[in-house]
């Protein structure tokens, strides 16, 4: 069966049986299960006994998978494939976005790495794909773009050199989507999508800001009934499923995976950790899931105050016309009036 899949994988996947002992051993663990949904909890229970793979977007599962100081290759080898060309991490940033505090929870995780080029990369993984999601990026991509140059600026004042503006550098923002903005939807058939500015004459000038978009939800749906070929489907794959059956053909046809599989289950091996993580995701996914609608509601709010403005203007157009034609109905009759009494006159 599907348990027995992950189990013979995977030597340190407990059994129903004893994740349920030591919850219900430790009284603090106990009370968290208790908290959760039933819903909730058979999925929690399904995810540290093989039943389903843990989800590698949660938050705490992904740091540590990518963490670029522990393992920077990782996260090199997909950045690499997303941009098409081959990258180095030369060091992790505080990220100082000026994100406001409730979009920043609509997050996994959202890492700020400088490549050995001096680029600056930003990686999020986003829960719920909010409304308006280019003009938000475009925010952060403008925000680390003139971080990079306050940062560099002050660099060559103190050293008493001239600022030259070649030592900019790009900005990179990749979003991960698990449930991806409508905007995505109407093109069901692709799941990566690069932006970056560009004329309408053919003449270039590096702009600087470059932007990727993967709605994995769309990818899964496209990957249906198909086998896993490529390293970037491989990546993908491992962010996506948590089927054992995926899962399983994924660590055979590229066994490398098979070691941050066994990571994650070595994580879920603290019982503590892996139940405050995910209740974590759950209260995070409510509160996102509340900030969604909202977003939506505005989104909607706007059309329809649009649309009552449209109404207006025929209404306003409606009554010109109506008060011309009253006009010209007026000066008809009076010009018969004046008719009329011309031809009574002996």
């Amino acid at each position: 069966n599907r348990k027995e899949n992950l189990a013979k994988l995977f030597f340190n996947i407990r059994s129903r049986n004893e994740v349920l002992q030591i919850i219900s051993s430790q009284q603090h663990l106990n009370h968290i299960f208790l908290q959760w949904s039933q819903a909730d909890q058979e999925m929690f229970l399904d995810c540290c006994t093989g039943v389903r793979g843990v989800k590698v977007l949660y938050d705490g599962i992904f740091k540590e998978i990518f963490n670029p100081e522990a393992t920077p290759k990782r996260l090199e080898e997909l950045l690499s494939l997303l941009l098409g060309k081959e990258v180095s991490i030369k060091q992790v940033l505080p990220n100082d976005s000026v994100r406001l505090g409730a979009e920043s929870s609509l997050l996994y995780t959202d890492i700020l790495v400088q490549l050995r080029d001096g680029s600056l990369c930003n990686v999020e993984i986003q829960k719920i794909g909010y409304a308006f999601p280019g003009q938000r990026c475009a925010c952060y991509g403008a925000d680390h773009l003139l971080r990079q140059y306050k940062q560099i600026r002050g660099e060559e004042n103190s050293n008493r050199k001239r600022f030259h503006y070649q030592k900019i550098k790009n900005v990179y923002v990749i979003v991960f989507f698990e449930k991806s903005p409508k905007e995505f939807h109407r093109f069901p058939n692709q799941w990566l999508h690069h932006f970056q500015q560009q004329s309408d004459t053919g003449l270039f000038m590096d702009l600087l800001q470059k932007y990727c978009f993967i709605p994995l939800d769309i990818f899964k749906k496209n990957m249906e009934n198909k086998p896993i070929e490529s390293n970037l489907e491989a990546w993908l794959s491992f962010l996506s499923f948590d089927d054992p059956k995926r899962i399983e053909e994924l660590i055979t046809r590229f066994p490398r995976f098979k070691a941050m599989y066994q990571d994650i289950y070595e994580i879920c091996m603290n019982m503590e950790r892996v139940m405050q993580m995910y209740s974590k995701e759950l209260q995070e996914l409510d509160h996102n899931t509340v900030l969604y609608m909202m977003d939506e509601m505005q989104e909607e709010l706007i059309q329809q105050t649009k649309l009552l403005k449209e109404k207006d203007g025929l209404l306003a157009q409606k009554d010109s016309l109506i008060h011309q034609l009253r006009s010209q109905v007026a000066a008809l009759q009076e010009k018969a009036g004046a008719s009329s009494k011309q031809k009574s006159k002996p």
